[in-house]
């Protein structure tokens, strides 16, 4: 059974390491943005922009624009840049709106999105195994807490949290399909540079500043660049070539507990009393996973 059909094949050899530095990497983002005072389409357009500077050298040398289908991948992988924005701005939004833990807890349904996807479109995934997503996702919620503060502002973070996870799902997805025809260096340097390019002109329409910010938010800056973007999503990216979008987006499930320790020793957000039973808990869903997957 190959990759696209087989939904539920398990990271091995490299992708192992791989996934752990995505995990690691993505795991920053969160605190990093709320950490940033930077105005959000600012923080988009700069971190994306760096990222399709830094991948363009390793995409040239691939030379993949010769044939129709590395041309039409390239159109789809601009288009994937656009969700990649929208995606962004949401879970920028979501950080700067909510706390870091329940805004990445909700982004984390993300794996949801793609299964259903994925049944919509005739690809099997066994019961036992959406069952164990359910239950690795509960467990996130375990982590964070329930917030029972509802705040409008809260909640504003809580809807723009949901929408950006269906965006990166979408995201996600589109990668997975264009990395059959492209290699990743090619997709996420063109995908980052369209992400860039889609938020620039609300940077322009909502006044925002594009350049004269302390040196603090740049170092914020390179962080997030160096961590979220080339050591998260980049990794996740490499990895789609090989694993299912629904395995890789069911991995990112491991953010919520790597971002709340940044969040406690960055912001001082104490992370709930649950977050080792809901450690366990995502364990415990990607275990069931794996049994639906071995039954199947």
């Amino acid at each position: 059974m190959s990759k696209v059909e087989d939904h539920t094949a398990l990271p091995a050899g490299r992708d192992i390491p791989i996934l752990l530095l995505g995990i690691l990497g993505i795991g920053t983002s969160g605190p990093l943005i709320a950490k940033s005072t930077m105005p959000v389409p600012t923080l988009v357009f700069w971190r994306n922009l760096a990222g399709s500077i830094i991948m363009t050298p390793f995409a040239l040398r691939k030379r993949e624009w010769k044939s129709p289908a590395q041309r039409r991948a390239l159109k789809v992988a601009a288009i994937s840049g656009v969700f990649l924005a929208l995606h962004f701005i949401g879970f920028f939004l979501a950080m700067r709106f909510t706390s870091v833990a329940a805004g990445t807890a909700l982004t984390a349904l993300q794996p949801i999105f793609s299964a259903i996807y994925i049944r919509a479109k005739g690809g099997h995934i066994a019961r036992l195994s959406l069952f164990g997503m359910f239950v690795a996702f509960a467990s996130v919620f375990i982590i964070t807490g329930v917030d029972l503060r509802l705040s409008l502002r809260a909640f504003e973070g809580d809807i723009f949290a949901i929408v950006c996870a269906a965006l990166a799902a979408i995201y996600v997805l589109i990668g997975s399909k264009v990395q059959e025809e492209i290699s990743t260096s090619t997709y996420t340097s063109i995908c980052y540079g369209a992400c860039a390019i889609t938020v620039l002109p609300i940077i322009f329409l909502s006044g925002s500043t594009l350049i004269a910010f302390p040196k603090v938010q740049w170092l914020w800056l390179a962080l997030l660049v160096l961590g979220a973007q080339l050591l998260g999503h980049t990794m996740f990216n490499l990895s789609l070539k090989r694993l299912s979008p629904v395995v890789v987006s069911l991995i990112v499930f491991f953010e919520v507990p790597v971002a709340a320790v940044f969040a406690y020793f960055w912001l001082h957000q104490k992370p709930s009393a649950g977050i080792i039973p809901g450690v366990l808990g995502i364990l415990l869903g990607c275990s069931i996973f794996v049994l639906g997957r071995n039954r199947t």
